[in-house]
Order: C-alpha cells, then sequence, then structure tokens
C-alpha cells in the first residue's frame, strides 16, 4: 500500500516559520514529480510548490514565491516544504501529492497519490 504521511503543521504566528515534512512509504517516490497544495475552508485546492524527480527543477505559486522552499531527500523517501514568512493568508490543510509525468505539472489533476493532509494555522 503506497501511503504519503504529512507531518510538522501547527499553530504558529504571523512571521514565523514551520517544516513540514512527507514520508512516503509502500514503494519508492524517487521517480516521481513530488508537490504540495493546500486547501482553507470554502476554496478550492490551490497549487503551492512542486519538484522534479532530480531535484533540479521546482516551481512555485506567486503567493509564496521567496518566502516557501521545496526540497527532497529521495534517500529517505521524504519531500519538504520549509516556510518562513508565514502570513494569516498560509492558513490551510497542507496536503503532499506525487505525480508520475516526468515533468514538473501544477495541476492537482495529474497527482497520482495523496497524503490526508495537515493543517497550518497563522496566526494574526
Amino acid at each position: 500500500q503506497a501511503q504519503l504521511v504529512e507531518s510538522g503543521g501547527g499553530l504558529v504566528q504571523a512571521g514565523g516559520s514551520l517544516r513540514l515534512s512527507c514520508a512516503a512509504s509502500g514503494r519508492t517516490f524517487s521517480n516521481y514529480v513530488m508537490g504540495w497544495f493546500r486547501q482553507a475552508p470554502g476554496k478550492e485546492r490551490e497549487f503551492v510548490a512542486a519538484i522534479h524527480w532530480s531535484g533540479g527543477s521546482t516551481n512555485y505559486a506567486d503567493s509564496v514565491k521567496g518566502r516557501f522552499t521545496i526540497s527532497r531527500d529521495n534517500a529517505k523517501n521524504t519531500v519538504y516544504l520549509q516556510m518562513n514568512s508565514l502570513k494569516p493568508e498560509d492558513t490551510a490543510v497542507y496536503y503532499c501529492a506525487a505525480s508520475r509525468k516526468a515533468y514538473v505539472v501544477t495541476t492537482h489533476l495529474l497527482y497520482n497519490y495523496w497524503g490526508q493532509g495537515t493543517q497550518v494555522t497563522v496566526s494574526s
């Protein structure tokens, strides 16, 4: 059973930082594009960041560019999202996802595996 499990969410004040982790099991995701998405109550799922299986290419939503950093450690079968300078509008459930595409993609329709999500709440 292939699984993605997010961790590291929590409550943080505006301007603070959090580091999310996504641990994979059941299979290796070293040849998958990995992405982070988020969804706030009443809103659609939103692309946050993605990273190529090689780690050589990344893509970020404009809303998080310069503040968030996606990385991966294929030896640990884990992907990370370092979130700095957090804002209240970053509050959402954050989901880790994996895509079988050979290039970085930003639409959730092209991701095949999803984690259960981890809550990030940023207070003002």
